[in-house]
């Protein structure tokens, strides 16, 4: 049995396997993309077969042994392997409620070729017809409301399209920590946490690296249960949840649309420029006045 509110250092396969009975009401992944990266005690660079053959088992114990009848399961991928871990879900036969496009900023600059801003959210339920879906709990203002004034708009806001603008977590900010190569943003965790589990339910993230999963599920009162490799990040991932929970880590305000935020810089930029170039005017004036009267 697996207690809930803990993280587990192990092969996720060989824990989830050795379930008696599904545990978890939301299962978010974001397994190693097999793009080179190197972790604390795995390097993500595999043979395609060899990946396919992975993905293929840990995807299935956690759907037939971990994910409740009634749970969502949901999968961060990059475009390498999108299209087969949909095939994969389907032969598990999982609902697909959303493809859900992440859109991020701060991405790499490419010479060559298009540069990639984007990484893949799969959203399936076991059950099309008993699934949780807090839909009021993710709502945003909507174009009627913020561009257009229209009064049909719904003053409760409207359910987020199927992209999603969240900045990726750069060093600047808060929320990042130093002992993991990849993270993703807690303003996104938040939102899936919110929609697909309930206060109380348990949040299992089978390859928990950094503790993100964990960390939006904590904050909002959910269980959480993490299991990762390495005995480092899981330490480090611990001691973030606690630090969280206490107040001494802060997360980073990530607009739904980054742009807004950059336009909002730009001004308050302009107006700190604005403000000093005003200062040095009246100092210049004011040393020009006191050698007149000096």
């Amino acid at each position: 049995m697996i207690e809930p509110n803990t993280i587990t250092a192990g092969d996720s396969i060989k824990i989830l396997s050795r379930l008696t009975e599904p545990v978890a009401d939301l299962i978010f992944a974001d397994p190693p993309f097999n793009i080179g990266y190197k972790y604390d005690v795995y390097e993500d660079r595999k043979q395609y077969d060899e990946y396919y053959e992975w993905t293929e088992k840990w995807m299935k114990v956690c759907v037939e042994k971990a994910l409740k009848p009634t749970g969502s399961f949901w999968v961060a991928i990059g475009d390498e392997y999108a299209a087969e871990v949909r095939v994969i879900a389907r032969k598990l036969g999982l609902t697909l409620r959303n493809w859900v496009i992440w859109h991020y900023t701060f991405g790499q600059s490419t010479k060559k070729k298009f540069a990639r801003s984007h990484a893949h959210l799969f959203y399936w339920v076991k059950d099309p017809k008993k699934f949780t879906f807090n839909d009021m709990a993710v709502r945003i203002p909507s174009a009627r409301q913020t561009t257009y004034g229209d009064s049909r708009a719904n003053p409760k806001g409207k359910v987020p399209d199927d992209v999603w603008s969240f900045s990726r977590v750069c060093g600047t900010f808060h929320e990042r920590v130093k002992w993991h190569p990849c993270q993703m943003p807690e303003r996104l965790l938040e939102r899936v946490v919110k929609v697909s589990a309930n206060p109380g339910e348990l949040v299992l993230d089978p390859f928990s690296g950094s503790g993100t999963t964990c960390v939006a599920a904590a904050r909002l009162k959910r269980q959480y249960v993490g299991i990762d490799l390495s005995a480092k990040y899981v330490r480090n991932a611990k001691k973030r949840i606690a630090d969280t929970l206490a107040g001494l880590r802060k997360g980073t305000e990530i607009a739904e649309n980054p742009a807004t935020l950059r336009a909002q810089r730009k001004v308050n930029k302009k107006a700190k420029t604005s403000g000093r170039k005003s200062s040095k005017k009246k100092s210049s004036q004011a040393n020009k006045t006191r050698g007149l009267f000096d």
